[in-house]
């Protein structure tokens, strides 16, 4: 158990993992500044939606949410005979898992490419956010003019944009939740900054959590091996910290 005042660093170590916390990360983006309504949060609203309608449209995520859901029920569900599982608990997780599996199945396949297909604001919009400004008023005045509506009107729009965002959001969260309680974090220390480890197979998120808040972790691993070099600030410039560095750190899989 570590405490919840350390920083933690996360390293994904295969490409649904990775993608799963970019859709983590725009999630809460998007939390944050869909609780700004001034003009200037409603456009990061819409960007963040954007963003992740764009991932969401190259990736499978809500399949990938889906396998990963089913697999992870399979394993647990293996587990109910044993004398040593809390029954409750295990019927709990079950629970949650279908009803997540239930509303990612109930989301179109390719309903982000659609949306950005169909909608046509969030089209004309998109198509400008790539160019810096590009989505200033005279490049999109239809953009201007729902800035201006209502905030009920705005909002309403919103929330129909983003609720199978969410869902699939749900999906993935409970996926990487269960992965990071998976493992429990063990003490290390990296001798004149470097720490080498061998992962266990399958290992599939690595976790470092740090006290010292004058060094992070730079996190590279492959399939059979880790290494954690911690770094620090000189002049404005990273170096490798040449003194021992004590962190903990959990290599989860499922």
């Amino acid at each position: 158990m570590v405490d919840d005042d350390l920083s933690c660093y996360e390293q994904p170590l295969n490409e649904r993992i990775r993608t799963f916390l970019r859709v983590e990360h725009l999630l809460t983006r998007l939390s944050h500044h869909r609780a700004d309504t001034s003009h200037w949060g409603r456009r990061a609203t819409v960007e963040a939606t954007l963003d992740l309608l764009n991932v969401m449209s190259r990736h499978d995520i809500r399949g990938e949410a889906s396998k990963a859901l089913v697999t992870r029920r399979g394993t647990l569900a293996a587990l109910a005979e044993r004398d040593d599982i809390d029954t409750r608990a295990l019927t709990d997780i079950l629970a949650e898992i279908d009803a997540r599996a239930g509303e990612l199945a109930r989301i179109p396949p390719q309903f982000a490419a659609y949306r950005l297909r169909d909608d046509e604001l969030l089209k004309s919009v998109n198509n400008r956010t790539a160019i810096a400004g590009g989505t200033c008023s005279f490049d999109v005045p239809a953009y201007r003019h729902w800035l201006r509506q209502s905030d009920a009107r705005i909002t309403a729009d919103i929330d129909r944009w983003i609720a199978p965002i969410e869902t699939i959001g749900a999906g993935v969260g409970l996926v990487l939740r269960m992965l990071r309680e998976a493992s429990t974090a063990d003490a290390y220390t990296a001798k004149s900054g470097v720490f080498l480890h061998q992962t266990a197979s399958n290992t599939q998120l690595i976790r470092v959590f740090v006290a010292d808040d004058d060094v992070f972790p730079e996190i590279s691993a492959g399939r059979h091996r880790a290494t954690v070099r911690f770094m620090c600030d000189v002049d404005g410039r990273s170096r490798q910290a040449s003194r021992d560095v004590d962190f903990h750190m959990a290599c989860s899989r499922l």
